[in-house]
């Protein structure tokens, strides 16, 4: 919808201000009849009703707009105004009528009919929507946009693809209009239709990436993967240069056992300063599931995210870092992992991650001075204080365990798994302190909790 403000304090006076020319006129001599007070109140009131609308007291600009129209009922723009602040109050039957009242007068008003589409519009009367739209369509053509989502909505598909096409051939080609296009397309089922639209359009438009990238899509999603890989290598022919074509490349190249060719494309896309993150971390999951299947190729993903371009929160490293944990290589896995943690320095998870692999590699000294580091931004999180206590145990500092495990055992809720490893590693410490009455104590609730799961 066009929403347009307006000052209308210019065009007031032409009316405010009685037009006749005397030929000579004393300023000085009083007024004979009462027509200058009348002229002064309508002001007035009319002024009065701008500057209650501009603090949003709509009832009372009604009002002063009443007495306007009282006083002269000639005036379009006093029901314009009337409108909007009956539309304003919602108040939609008494805010067509004036709307109405000031189009009859003035027809051609573009302010006018955009006011009264809005009031069809909050309505959802789309009928009369329609109708308005149509006459404003002749002041600016972005109003047939308009017109074709009104027709979509009430199911009038070929008419508004007839608009959409129209303004095509006039404006050229419109992502918007391609929404609206492809809402009809989807509601619908022509496919076939759709399809035919974009064939037209790489012919037109030989030059035009988006047109093959828009058909690729398209002939993927109805199963014509043929057509799709034979347009996205006319593309790649045309513009040797293009990125985005790639998306779809590496996937056909894929599917045809072209290992080589395959890397290549998602190299392409990961490096790609043009290609959206959520696409590339897309690609980048095939890509790791690729070198899962195919070990020869690890080096080429290890390549391509030392000098991928990054996203704000290293979700590249964390695929790779993820894949090499499953491959149970801890060393390489712990190694993205801390890559991930620069870009993303308070994310739990990789946090978590990090301190359980120091654990597990027997770097102790690190994974307390971490963990400990870590309680500062996470100082309700138990998990924390459970690395922390194994940590110091394993440094033999059983005193410092034990203050970090009891601290953080007041933090565990609901988590039976979770207390039993703190009570085992409390038993450690007093094990190292030889109190083995307590030591034992800690053991047996530990091994109580683990047997009632």
């Amino acid at each position: 919808m066009k929403h347009k403000t307006y000052i209308f304090f210019f065009l007031f006076g032409l009316f405010l201000v009685p037009q006749t020319n005397f030929a000579q006129i004393d300023y000085n001599k009083t007024p004979d009849d009462d027509l200058g007070e009348v002229e002064d109140n309508k002001q007035e009131y009319f002024f009065e009703a701008l500057k209650q609308k501009g603090i949003e007291n709509y009832d009372r600009a009604v009002t002063a707009l009443l007495k306007c129209i009282d006083i002269d009922d000639s005036q379009s723009v006093f029901y314009y105004e009337l409108g909007k602040n009956y539309n304003k109050l919602k108040n939609f039957g008494e805010a067509e009528d004036a709307l109405k009242k000031a189009v009859k007068m003035e027809p051609d008003n573009e302010w006018y009919l955009d006011e009264l589409y809005d009031v069809y519009a909050q309505q959802d009367d789309y009928d009369k929507a329609i109708k308005t739209v149509k006459q404003l369509v002749k002041y600016h053509p972005d109003y047939k946009e308009d017109l074709a989502t009104l027709y979509v909505k009430t199911k009038n598909y070929d008419e508004a693809l007839k608009v959409l096409d129209e303004m095509d051939a006039e404006l050229g080609l419109s992502m918007t209009r391609d929404i609206i296009r492809n809402q009809i397309y989807a509601a619908t089922g022509r496919k076939k239709e759709q399809i035919e639209n974009l064939e037209e359009r790489v012919e037109d438009n030989p030059d035009e990436e988006s047109n093959y990238l828009a058909l690729i899509y398209r002939y993927s999603e109805n199963g014509e993967k043929e057509k799709a890989f034979e347009t996205a290598k006319k593309l790649l022919e045309i513009k040797p240069n293009s990125q985005l074509v790639h998306l779809a490349l590496y996937k056909f190249y894929l599917d045809n056992e072209d290992a080589d060719k395959a890397i290549e494309s998602m190299k392409i896309v990961l490096q790609s300063s043009r290609i959206k993150p959520d696409a590339k971390m897309m690609v980048l999951a095939d890509f790791v599931k690729f070198v899962a299947a195919n070990p020869e190729y690890e080096n080429d993903l290890v390549e391509t995210t030392s000098i991928i371009t990054e996203d704000n929160n290293g979700t590249s490293y964390l695929e790779v870092a993820q894949y090499f944990l499953k491959k149970g290589e801890k060393d390489k896995a712990l190694n993205y992992y801390q890559k991930a943690l620069k870009l993303d320095s308070d994310n739990f998870g990789i946090l978590r991650n990090i301190l359980l692999l120091q654990l597990d590699l027997k770097n102790f000294e690190e994974a307390e001075s971490v963990s400990r580091e870590t309680l500062t931004k996470f100082p309700s999180q138990p998990v924390f204080y459970l690395i922390n206590g194994v940590a110091l145990n394993e440094l033999k500092k059983p005193n410092e365990a034990l203050e970090s495990l009891e601290t953080g055992l007041d933090y565990i809720i609901e988590d039976d798994q979770m207390e039993a490893d703190f009570y085992q590693q409390m038993s450690v410490a007093y094990t190292l302190l030889n109190n083995t009455v307590k030591a034992k104590t800690f053991s047996d609730k530990a091994k109580q909790l683990e047997s009632s799961n």
